[in-house]
């Protein structure tokens, strides 16, 4: 896991490489299609790679994305009816039955289907209408690490194919490099308060909320911590009762629109006895990718975290790396 984590910033940028002529395939069928709304489908830290993507184009291109789930065809049998949209699938490994049989069901209700996946001769890939695949390379640890960064560049990349803001694909490019001032930036205290804790909530808000699910995922995983992700906007509705002195909280707070009321939410569980952190994070060149430097210096701590805690980051006891939903 340590290794692969430093791993992220070059996987980044082979992937944007290995993608340019996809992306832009990507623009000229976005443009042609013009569709109503954007449909995923994706499980675990792809799917936080997914919710990633929702917010950046829904912010960016005002144009509403929901994540379906794949049981719903696997499980239930639903014929969808879908029109005037695109399906985009996240899968690491691109092999998870649920995932292949709700792609299988989009190429029938006669939808374009783009899938992402590490694993370019894959099912999904194959049977995909557009493949762009992560090349991120081989990843042995069973937490995924560069292949999610990769993932949510992927999602930022996607976006900014279908768009027009000169800025935002353009922070997009030097991305790589941000990353990799992210690796060097140790999240100190919250390594520290998190190491002895039992129990701890992780905040984020529009863009930072699936980082925040990330982070709240990989504390289980690889430390086998009991921590939830919350939105900051959420929190004071119902969980924040759970709060009593000391509780760990820890606050992704990118300085975009949502800042203000996401420190104002800090300062309220600060003052009912939480132990607020904020960490310090790597600057992007555009405050909605500044989500994905918070993962990267992030996981650099979780697995710091695991082993002062006891544990292998690399051999959780019940996980394995490919995991195969129906």
């Amino acid at each position: 896991m340590a290794r692969e984590i430093t791993q992220a910033p070059e996987a980044v940028a082979r992937m944007l490489t290995a993608n340019r002529e996809a992306l832009v395939e990507l623009g000229r069928l976005y443009r042609d299609r013009k569709p109503t709304h954007i449909v995923t489908c994706a499980r675990g830290s792809s799917d936080c790679a997914a919710s990633y993507f929702k917010y950046l184009i829904e912010i960016t291109l005002g144009l509403p994305c929901c994540s379906l789930g794949a049981s719903v065809v696997s499980v239930y049998g639903a014929r969808l009816a879908l029109r005037d949209t695109l399906l985009l699938t996240i899968s690491q490994s691109g092999q998870s039955p649920d995932i292949l049989a709700f792609q299988a069901e989009a190429k029938r209700a006669g939808i374009p289907t783009l899938a992402v996946t590490n694993m370019e001769d894959s099912p999904l890939a194959r049977e995909a209408d557009l493949c762009l695949p992560l090349s991120a390379g081989p990843e042995r640890s069973v937490a995924a690490t560069k292949t999610f960064i990769a993932s949510a560049a992927m999602a930022a990349a996607l976006v900014a194919a279908c768009g027009d803001d000169r800025e935002f694909a353009g922070s997009v490019e030097v991305l790589p490099e941000d990353l990799s001032h992210a690796l060097a930036i140790p999240w100190s205290e919250v390594e520290d308060v998190l190491t002895p804790a039992t129990s701890a909530y992780v905040l984020g808000r529009g863009p930072s909320l699936p980082m925040a699910q990330e982070s709240a995922l990989k504390l289980k995983e690889t430390s086998g911590l009991h921590a939830e992700a919350y939105s900051a906007a959420e929190v004071i509705h119902g969980p924040m009762e759970l709060v009593v002195p000391g509780f760990p909280v820890v606050v992704l707070a990118p300085k975009d629109k949502a800042f203000a009321t996401t420190r104002a939410t800090a300062r309220r569980l600060a003052e009912a006895g939480a132990r607020v952190m904020t960490p310090d994070h790597a600057r992007t060149r555009h405050p909605l990718l500044d989500p994905i430097s918070m993962i990267q210096s992030f996981y650099g701590s979780a697995e710091r975290i695991a082993r002062r805690r006891g544990r292998n980051p690399d051999k959780p006891r019940l996980l394995k790396k490919v995991t195969e939903t129906r």
